[in-house]
């Protein structure tokens, strides 16, 4: 049977958010960011590792304690520039444990609020698929395109929208030639795309929500809350 696999690429500086430090750094809840995004897949019983691809100069990791995240945790110091070179990278290193059947499930570092159900969910509904997917939900607010002046000039159709989420999977084999050939990707879903495939939409939940401006951090907080509840 197929084994299950986590990459988280984490080796990005977060510029949009605009802290002093990396995003998945910032306090949440009581630890940093990213250790709640690493303990959802650490705890997941079908995940066997959990790969974190960090930057080689990255000097926030070693100041926290991971311990309680267990052992299936591993830690790679072999980030790239963009999101799909670290992605590579940590494929790469994770050649000599993963078969080309196995799936590998990419998650970004800064959605914290994944859920248990949502990760088996994803992992069901793809046990069987030719392909692969991604988490993903339907876009509900209406679209307006905008010109250089931030003045709406038009209203975009939202049937068949939808907004992407991660973690995204696919087989080990397949994912890795996508990225290769197709670095400029801004995800993996995407890199599929290109390759000519098309991946599997599995509905997720809008708490899965990726923390990109500081009102997203208050949100998260919010719903690690009222998990715990």
């Amino acid at each position: 049977m197929p084994r299950h696999y986590a990459i988280v690429p984490a080796a990005g500086s977060g510029a949009r958010f605009g802290a002093e430090m990396p995003k998945q750094y910032l306090p949440l809840a009581g630890k940093p960011l990213i250790y709640h995004t690493l303990s959802a897949l650490c705890r997941c019983e079908r995940i066997d590792r959990v790969w974190v691809v960090l930057s080689p100069d990255d000097v926030w990791w070693r100041t926290h304690d991971w311990a309680p995240l267990g052992s299936k945790l591993e830690t790679l110091f072999c980030g790239g520039e963009t999101r799909a070179e670290s992605v590579i990278n940590g494929l790469a290193v994770a050649e000599t444990a993963v078969a080309a059947d196995d799936w590998v499930l990419v998650h970004d570092a800064a959605r914290p609020c994944l859920s248990q159900v949502m990760l088996a969910a994803l992992c069901d509904a793809l046990a069987d698929d030719p392909v692969g997917g991604l988490l993903a939900v339907p876009v509900a607010d209406t679209l307006k395109r905008a010109d250089a002046a931030q003045r709406a000039v038009a209203t975009e159709p939202r049937d068949g929208l939808w907004q992407a989420q991660t973690p995204q999977m696919f087989r080990y084999g397949l994912l890795l030639q996508a990225l290769t050939g197709h670095r400029g990707v801004t995800d993996e879903a995407g890199a599929i795309e290109a390759a000519g495939l098309k991946p599997r939409l599995v509905r997720g939940d809008t708490s899965n929500l990726k923390v990109t401006y500081p009102a997203d951090l208050c949100l998260a907080e919010l719903i690690l809350q009222g998990k715990k509840r």
